[in-house]
């Protein structure tokens, strides 16, 4: 038994048979940790969502130690995060990341420098949910519980990280909130202000999609790509237009499907389990037949 052990150990151990999903890494190069990510969303929540997420006890007396306090925290894991995600995109355990602390501090202090701007953003999303459901009590309730909230915040986390070119990191933030939520929203997508998903499982946003202002979405939409153009090697062609333009003020209930590099024009209102692959025509209304 015990050499049937070492023999399986050894066949694990070689690296020839996995080296394309083996990730060998210098010991003084970190890796990305989701447990940091986590707090550094945390943070992040509190700062953007004073009183809300984080410590509780915030007035206009303490505010600005509370800001004060969690920025620097987030500058200091931030940054390191930043630097573990620049080094895993080194590829190569031979690389040395001692150089990068620099880089990977001014990526953060930019990060940090567009937090009142993302406040704003994340302000008009609260207003479009609370809104757009006749449910919601209030702006406080809203930013507790709806998981739209959740998602678009880490969405916009992950995608003004992706902006300053950090690798990996915006993706597994994104993927957080996947878990999270069950919103799917790529950290790539652009998204324009008052966005707002009703109850949201389900819902997937592609890397290229393009979405106005004051668009409403239902659970289970999907704003995808058709089949993916192969170059020469057969191999899909990476960074070009796949997912779908949605003008301002459009409607998109539940589990309808919008595919491919079609424009949804402004006004437009998508039924329930309709597809979509084609433009849609400004103040147009897609409803199934009876």
């Amino acid at each position: 038994m015990n050499k049937k052990i070492l023999e399986t150990i050894e066949k694990l151990a070689d690296i020839e048979s996995f080296k394309d999903i083996c990730h060998l890494q210098n010991h003084s190069n970190p890796n990305p940790s989701v447990d940091v990510l986590n707090e550094i969303v945390h943070l992040t929540r509190a700062v953007l969502f004073p009183g809300y997420f984080g410590d509780a006890d915030v007035n206009s007396r303490t505010m600005l130690y509370h800001i004060g306090v969690n920025v620097d925290r987030l500058f200091i894991l931030l940054s390191s995060q930043i630097k573990a995600g620049l080094c895993f995109d080194l590829r190569s355990e031979k690389n040395d990341c001692t150089l990068l602390d620099i880089t990977a501090n001014e990526k953060a202090v930019s990060f940090i420098d567009q937090l009142p701007g993302m406040r704003e953003k994340l302000h008009t999303d609260v207003i479009a949910a609370y809104n757009g459901d006749p449910a919601a009590k209030s702006f406080g309730e809203v930013i507790f519980c709806y998981p739209s909230i959740r998602a678009i915040c880490n969405y916009r986390i992950a995608n003004a990280l992706l902006k300053l070119e950090v690798p990996l990191i915006p993706r597994i933030i994104a993927e957080m909130a996947h878990s999270e939520t069950g919103i799917d929203i790529h950290p790539g997508a652009t998204i324009g202000d008052y966005f707002t998903i009703d109850h949201g499982t389900g819902v997937v946003i592609g890397e290229t999609a393009i979405i106005g202002d004051n668009v409403k979405m239902y659970q289970g939409v999907t704003l995808g790509a058709k089949s993916f153009p192969l170059d020469e090697n057969g191999n899909p062609i990476k960074g070009i237009q796949r997912h779908p333009r949605i003008g301002d003020n459009v409607i998109i209930y539940s589990n309808s499907t919008i595919l491919g590099t079609i424009t949804v024009g402004d006004g437009a209102v998508i039924g329930g389990n309709i597809w979509v692959d084609t433009d849609v025509p400004p103040g147009a209304k897609l409803v199934q037949r009876k």
